[in-house]
């Protein structure tokens, strides 16, 4: 089986990544030096910004 491609851009990630604080592992080892906990907590901002980027479309 192949890998899916990733919905989000790389520059999301790198923005997500800076504003929970682990960017600099990135850096250094790629993203498969993440922790699992900080993959989830970045999959779960950017929920929330989609989240709220629907609502401002609402409005």
């Amino acid at each position: 089986m192949g890998r899916r491609r990733g919905i989000m851009s790389d520059q999301l990630k790198e923005e997500i990544a800076k504003e929970l604080g682990f960017y600099d592992t990135v850096q250094q080892e790629g993203w498969g030096g993440i922790k699992a906990r900080d993959a989830g907590n970045m999959v779960k901002r950017a929920v929330e910004m989609a989240e709220q980027q629907l609502q401002r479309d609402k409005s």
